[in-house]
């Protein structure tokens, strides 16, 4: 039995994968596992002045790193010339389309006119109705051509788009659109019918700056002979401040959220979310749970909102789900970018001093971190005192609240001194934070006056983990150390 819900992904390979796209294939995919229908990818490279090489590749990748498996071999436009210009050909020869011989310099005439007249920039169907001896003779001296699709010049197309309803078009509005270029590739009209048709696409899912090419393309339909798929045009993606999602907004290529540390999941769980909902309150869902859910009578009409920070509210989620030997393995590139550590066989070597640190090490950096993590490109910011041997923060830094730097070294000697009596099996979270706090107890005064000059003597930030978790990952030694070297500082700054 033949498979009734067949997609297709049709990106053309001009620039990065940008999120509109990747919610075109988002949508795509799970319409079909929703409905036991097949995911297609057919890459669109007819418009050769606007191929960027590698691009396909980075479809590609972009794809698979999302989990978008498609079925079987991609589809390669460029590859298919011969089919666009049999069936461009076949329209001319039903009257449906014709050959226009009109240079690029009385176009532009045309067009300067229509302009200056501010009349619509159209064809002037200058060529619809030459005679069969003036095209003969134009083929003939092999004037450069191209095929124009032959729009009935009255009327009115109609169709049923399943997310805006009826749509309609009247004909006067529509231009003889090129259908087959000089340079014997097809527009993208002509080549999106002619695969869609041979795919047995069931259902053209694409954003609705394409609504105007619809009747183009049905009437394509019309004069092939060829049953139209259902159109769903999505709705527009807007940045915040409700104009069209563009650079200014931020990151937009799926390459540049991937390079910043967002997570494949993160990005499908929120794409998802531009333009659809579940209709419930449920904001975490996997992508087989995305697939359980999408329908697309639950598609918006009204226009998306980007919300970046709502993007980095669920990479936080996902970041925490992890496990600390997953999420290392995520990091470790970002601390090496970072110049912060350098892989020297099955350990690390710290840049800064060069010292020879373990996977363990590391991994408990990390650890302390994961809870405020929100991209994984920020884990070098976050975790940077632990692979720096020298900590550069002002001496002012170590002052608590109405307190001094005298006072502040004053508390840290004693420190010092008390941690300096403890052994390495000590230095637990849980031991630290029991032992130093009696003793603060002792001392009799504020919890404050020691533990926040011992935590930027530490970390050197004014925010960052407890001191004891840093103190047991530091170990004794250097927790010593820093703490030597805060003393040392105010002693420059007295």
């Amino acid at each position: 039995m033949e498979n009734k819900n067949r997609v297709r992904f049709a990106p053309s390979p001009t620039g990065s994968m940008h999120i509109g796209n990747v919610r075109n294939a988002l949508y795509d995919f799970l319409f079909a596992k929703k409905n036991n229908g097949e995911f297609l990818l057919r890459i669109e490279d007819t418009d050769q002045d606007r191929y960027a090489p590698g691009s396909i590749e980075q479809i590609y990748e972009v794809l698979k790193w999302l989990g978008l498996d498609w079925h079987g071999e991609p589809i390669i436009q460029s590859t298919r010339l011969e089919l666009y210009k049999k069936n461009a050909e076949e329209l001319v020869k039903n009257g449906h389309a014709y050959y226009c011989f009109c240079s690029k310099e009385r176009l532009e005439e045309v067009r300067k006119d229509q302009e200056a007249k501010k009349l619509p920039s159209c064809y002037d169907r200058h060529c619809r109705n030459l005679s069969e001896e003036e095209i003969a003779n134009n083929l003939e001296s092999r004037t450069p051509f191209v095929i124009r699709l032959k729009v009935p010049e009255s009327g009115i197309i109609e169709f049923e788009d399943v997310i805006k309803g009826k749509v309609s078009f009247d004909l006067k509005t529509i231009d003889d659109q090129v259908l087959l270029k000089s340079d014997g590739f097809p527009t993208y009209h002509l080549a999106s019918v002619t695969d869609d048709n041979e795919m047995k696409i069931s259902h053209v899912i694409r954003s609705e700056e394409w609504l105007p090419s619809t009747p183009k393309h049905l009437l394509l339909y019309k004069f092939f002979g060829w049953e139209p798929p259902r159109f769903v045009h999505l709705p527009m993606i807007l940045g915040s401040d409700k104009s069209k999602l563009s650079k200014r907004h931020g990151a937009t290529s799926v390459a540049e959220f991937k390079e910043q540390g967002y997570l494949p999941e993160a990005l499908i769980n929120f794409i998802a979310f531009l333009g659809w909902n579940p209709g419930d309150e449920r904001e975490i869902f996997s992508l087989d749970e995305l697939v359980d859910a999408f329908s697309l009578d639950k598609v918006h009409k009204a226009p998306a909102v980007f919300n970046m920070e709502k993007l980095d509210w669920l990479n936080g989620h996902y970041i925490r789900q992890k496990s600390l030997d997953e999420l290392a393995r995520l990091c470790l590139p970002y601390l090496e970018k970072a110049k912060l550590i350098k892989p020297t066989g099955e350990d690390y070597n710290l840049i800064d001093n060069n010292e020879t640190v373990n996977l363990d090490y590391i991994k408990s950096a990390i650890a302390l971190e994961q809870e405020r993590m929100k991209k994984l490109s920020e884990v070098a910011d976050l975790t940077k005192f632990f692979f720096q041997n020298e900590l550069d923060y002002p001496a002012e830094l170590l002052i608590w609240k109405k307190s001094n730097l005298e006072e502040a070294a004053v508390n840290l000697k004693a420190l010092n001194e008390f941690l300096s009596g403890l052994t390495e099996a000590n230095f637990t979270k849980e031991i630290l934070e029991t032992k130093v706090k009696q003793f603060i107890q002792t001392e009799q005064k504020g919890i404050g006056d020691f533990l926040w000059p011992l935590r930027v003597a530490l970390t050197g930030e004014k925010a960052s983990p407890g001191p004891f978790e840093v103190a047991h990952v530091l170990g004794q030694e250097k927790t010593l150390k820093r703490i030597n070297d805060a003393i040392n500082k105010i002693k420059k700054n007295a």
